[in-house]
């Protein structure tokens, strides 16, 4: 297959079959060695990068020690829907990612990094999980090429790195134009902004694979940064800030246990969100956040040691990834809106708060690491800006009141 033939008249030559990530639906906690692509620090990296992708592989891949200490009253408790009961099994996928890594030492990070001269290409790669359910529910498609945009440009963008072209795959059983045009509309506006360019992609039409009406979408992000602006947490210390930007939403993970939420409660789509304007599928369907544009500005001021997407794994699973071994994560809930689709899903469900931690992103789209000073000047200059906590010695993420 020559992938962007199709709408771009660029051709890319390498086996169809070829693959530089695995999916999993709706992912676990260490999306990116295993969707993020990654594995393309290979034989042509040198043996010093060799050597850094060991250390990151060792620093990113290791289990999440996970606490949790909502209140002095005890843990919590073990009821409601979970997002392993909704067909996901975060677990599972880390042991997948561990494997991995056994066999290409050097992935685990948000993005994958390849040598190239005095900087380095950051590539990433991503779908929108069964979030696509609910467009193909509501007949919406014009926004979901936002959010398969976001998904990877927001994983690069965490290296420090600015994004230069994306590439889209569609497929589908029976094309229809008009639905297509409406997706790749969404791509074109997420591309902008982020500032990149929609190089190309491929549309594929599968007779009999898919259900009529329904099609699937992947992503391919590619960025680049220089060497000595690589963000790697490295440098991560007791003390540390952590600042989050707000999400507009669910963004485009957790939908497996959104929609088993939807089936237990009887709601539709279309019924009223309480304690908001909108409808529960309007709240649903919100574009994903695309951070680029603020996050190379806040670089640009120094002071940033580490980043993280918040996507499947939520808080508990992707802030320790950024961290240098023995370091850890304490977060005070409740100093930050939570958007009303969290509550409901909560309620509606009888998801238990540890649960919503480690499935959704709770308000919180992009989490930075970064020195007490500019942790103030980002407050006090970003509308969307909070902090959330500061780093500790031991591992994991532990939450208080």
């Amino acid at each position: 297959m020559l992938a962007a033939a199709a709408r771009s008249g660029v051709v890319i030559t390498g086996p169809a079959n070829a693959r530089n990530s695995v999916r999993i639906e709706q992912c676990c906690g260490c999306r990116a060695a295993v969707r993020k692509g990654a594995r393309l620090v290979q034989a042509q990296a040198s043996s010093s990068s060799s050597a850094d992708g060991e250390e990151r592989r060792k620093t990113e891949i290791r289990r999440t020690t996970r606490s949790w200490r909502m209140n002095s009253n005890g843990g919590s408790r073990a009821a409601g829907l979970t997002y392993k009961d909704a067909g996901v099994d975060i677990d599972a996928g880390a042991e997948l990612v561990r494997r991995i890594a056994a066999m290409t030492p050097g992935i685990g990070g948000f993005g994958g990094l390849f040598p190239f001269g005095d900087s380095y290409l950051v590539a990433g790669t991503d779908g929108v999980g069964t979030k696509l359910k609910l467009a193909f529910d509501l007949d919406i498609h014009d926004t979901i090429g936002i959010d398969l945009v976001a998904m990877s440009v927001n994983d690069i963008v965490t290296s420090g790195a600015k994004p230069m072209f994306f590439l889209d795959y569609f497929a589908t059983s029976r094309l229809d134009v008009d639905q297509a045009e409406q997706v790749i509309k969404g791509i074109v506006e997420g591309c902008k902004q982020s500032d990149c360019v929609l190089l190309g992609g491929e549309t594929a039409e599968m007779p009999d694979f898919y259900a009529e009406g329904e099609y699937d979408l992947s992503g391919f992000a590619v960025g680049s940064v220089k060497k000595d602006a690589l963000i790697d947490g490295k440098n991560i210390k007791v003390g540390d800030q952590i600042v989050g930007l707000a999400s507009s939403g669910v963004h485009s993970n957790g939908f497996s246990l959104v929609r088993r939420v939807l089936a237990k409660s009887g709601a539709t789509l279309r019924d009223p969100l309480p304690d908001a304007d909108v409808t529960i599928g309007e709240a649903l369907l919100a574009p994903t956040v695309i951070y680029v544009r603020q996050v190379l500005d806040i670089l640009s001021r120094g002071g940033v040691k580490g980043i993280a997407h918040i996507t499947g794994g939520g808080f508990t699973d992707n802030i320790p990834r950024v961290f240098p071994s023995g370091l850890g994560a304490h977060v005070k809930v409740g100093g930050w809106h939570v958007p009303p689709i969290f509550k409901w899903i909560q309620k509606a469900g009888g998801v238990e708060e540890a649960e919503m931690f480690r499935t959704f992103n709770m308000g919180i789209g992009m989490v930075l690491v970064v020195s007490p000073e500019a942790a103030e000047e980002i407050v006090s200059t970003s509308n969307n800006a909070c902090i959330l906590g500061h780093v500790v010695e031991g591992e994991g993420v532990t939450y208080g009141r």
